[in-house]
């Protein structure tokens, strides 16, 4: 039976690095996203390579929608086998100065949506010994360094959410292993290329290298971190 991986937060860079990868080794590929144009050329570009990938416009930020979305791969696709969160907010760059309303939203796509995703496909997961994958970034580190950096460019929300999310990882790990289900982070301490943020940066971080990376942890399932600069 062919293998599905559904992927939340699709665009170019980490999620069509993984995307390729998975594909060429024979998954079906499920991308999420808030823009079907995005989506559709996503799913071209795969095709072009001979992998079979829909698209499915959903919000990551809105449990209800990324539990639909994701009983629609399940229709579409059968049995999911593995889940690649790579969604992001970044809402209240400034803690100090933000609404209540935008400090109640940091945690809505970095952890509100990811549990609705492996509470949605959870079922799949534990019949099939299936995958959680994380995607997270440098600022979820403890390093006084970074903390500086994220408060002087008012990404504070997202390096609280980051935190977050990898203590969620650990915990997810340790909930989950008993079902068989393997949970693991890779932590990107860099821009990735393809990305606004790669630009023309000589070391930004090929996607393709994200991709093998992500397949290595799922295919060893002996380390929970994997951290690439």
């Amino acid at each position: 039976m062919t293998k599905t991986i559904i992927i939340f937060g699709y665009g170019p860079g980490i999620s069509s690095g993984v995307a390729e990868k998975f594909g060429s080794e024979g998954f079906n590929i499920a991308l999420v996203g808030r823009t079907q144009e995005r989506l559709d050329s996503g799913v071209a570009r795969l095709a072009a390579k001979g992998i079979s990938a829909k698209a499915f416009v959903g919000d990551a930020a809105d449990p209800a929608s990324v539990s639909a979305v994701t009983d629609a791969v399940k229709a579409a696709f059968g049995t999911i086998s593995a889940l690649h969160w790579n969604a992001y907010g970044v809402a209240a760059g400034d803690l100090v100065t933000a609404s209540s309303a935008e400090i109640g939203s940091i945690f809505d796509v970095a952890i509100k949506g990811l549990l609705a995703s492996v509470q949605a496909a959870l079922p799949d997961l534990r019949d099939g010994r299936g995958a959680v994958l994380l995607t997270n970034g440098a600022f979820g580190d403890l390093d006084p360094q970074l903390d500086q950096y994220a408060a002087a460019t008012n990404n504070m929300g997202l390096a609280l959410a980051n935190a977050a999310k990898h203590k969620l990882v650990g915990l997810l790990s340790a909930k989950l292993a008993a079902d068989g289900i393997y949970v693991g982070e890779v932590m990107i301490a860099g821009s990735i290329k393809g990305t606004p943020w790669g630009g023309d940066n000589p070391d930004a971080i090929e996607p393709s290298v994200v991709g093998d990376a992500f397949y290595r942890l799922y295919t060893e399932r002996t380390e929970t971190y994997a951290r690439l600069s």
